[in-house]
């Protein structure tokens, strides 16, 4: 009964929160191209997320310390930065000053004739603090996509500024209430809907950006049946991290020792993955997310061997192949005594996954069906 309810509890949340944040998008794109502009969407929904997260992780520490009136977005900025900066950035992977916060600067938007130069300057700021740091190649470029001066968001400084006011206000107006206690994991499943409903809907293949969550389930599923333990878990074309983040359940389990690892050659994609573990409320100790070409230039190779792979890799896409003999001598490829043609690299991707498996490890691989009669 209670597992009914659970369950229950969980679809109502979740069509609640689909239909505003849709809602939202729907209401402030106007004409600028759907794919485009869920960038400005999805960023600033992250930048509510980390902003809400800093603030919650200092007051929650003044809170038990016994001060519970204390307010981090109401202290100044000074204050934060002799108070609270220290060791913060090693915690957390990045620092906030309370004037940079979401809401703080939602308070303000409309009157605020520079919004769209603050918010680059905010990013900016956010990304910099990070910088030498361990987390400062998880934090580097996540804003990159987030261009408040770009013109896709209007012709004039005005126009700008009202269509961000609108997803600013749109986005503080959604209610995730405490998102702790939420029987979805809120911020998170409201970015994955949006990635996927903006993939259906700019009429692209929903496979090459997204991994509908039933089949991400199935493999998750797949690799991780009868295991009681693994080390950690890879997807060698990752995407926006979805495939992987299906697996967080058995991390908070601590069946999953040593967190999350994936590569992604596009650029948007990348910095998607890397704010949809932060918004999973995955730390950047506990993942890395890496860019590149996977076939071609590998960068997990010192992290290898994983007990669990998940890959949805691109189909039928070209690559170099035999046009480059040394690879053939490559340690992924030469097992096969033949490279994946050119015209088609889904063996090269599955090669490369048996490659990065451990001796216990099992690979779960959505493969377009044709392979299995080609040449």
């Amino acid at each position: 009964m209670a597992e009914r309810t659970k369950i229950s509890n969980e679809s109502t949340q979740r069509t609640e929160l689909h239909r505003k944040i849709w809602a939202i998008a729907d209401d402030v794109r106007g004409a600028v191209d759907g794919w485009d502009f869920k960038q400005y969407i999805l960023g600033i929904l992250f930048y509510r997320f980390i902003s809400e997260n800093m603030t919650d992780f200092f007051n929650k520490a003044e809170h038990e310390a016994g001060d519970v009136d204390f307010d981090y977005a109401q202290i100044t900025d000074e204050e934060a930065e002799q108070d609270f900066k220290p060791g913060t950035v090693q915690d957390k992977g990045f620092f906030i000053l309370p004037s940079q916060l979401f809401e703080n600067v939602v308070k303000v938007a409309k009157e605020n004739n520079d919004l769209n130069i603050d918010l680059a300057n905010i990013f900016k700021k956010i990304e910099e603090s990070a910088i030498g740091f361990a987390s400062e190649e998880d934090i580097k470029g996540l804003f990159e996509d987030v261009d408040t001066t770009s013109n896709r968001l209007g012709g004039t400084v005005k126009e700008k500024n009202d269509r961000l006011c609108a997803i600013l206000s749109g986005i503080a107006d959604i209610d995730f209430e405490n998102f702790q206690d939420n029987d979805i994991d809120a911020f998170g499943d409201a970015y994955e809907y949006l990635i996927s409903n903006y993939a259906s809907n700019a009429g692209k293949s929903g496979g090459e950006f997204f991994t509908p969550q039933t089949v991400s389930q199935l493999l998750a599923h797949l690799v991780m049946d009868g295991k009681t333990n693994i080390n950690k878990v890879y997807d060698p074309t990752c995407g926006s991290g979805s495939l992987l983040l299906r697996m967080k359940k058995q991390f908070d389990n601590h069946i999953i020792e040593d967190g999350f690892y994936g590569q992604e050659i596009n650029m948007t994609n990348y910095n998607l993955a890397r704010m949809n573990m932060f918004l999973h409320n995955v730390n950047y100790n506990n993942f890395s997310i890496k860019r590149g070409d996977t076939l071609l230039n590998p960068l997990h190779d010192n992290d290898k061997p994983f007990d669990a792979i998940v890959s949805n890799p691109p189909y039928s896409i070209k690559w170099v192949g035999n046009s480059d003999p040394t690879l053939i001598n490559d340690e992924r490829f030469a097992p096969a005594g033949k490279l994946a043609p050119k015209n088609y690299a889904d063996y090269a991707f599955i090669m490369h996954s048996l490659s990065y498996l451990s001796s216990k490890g099992r690979a779960a691989i959505v493969c377009f069906p044709g392979i299995f009669y080609r040449k």
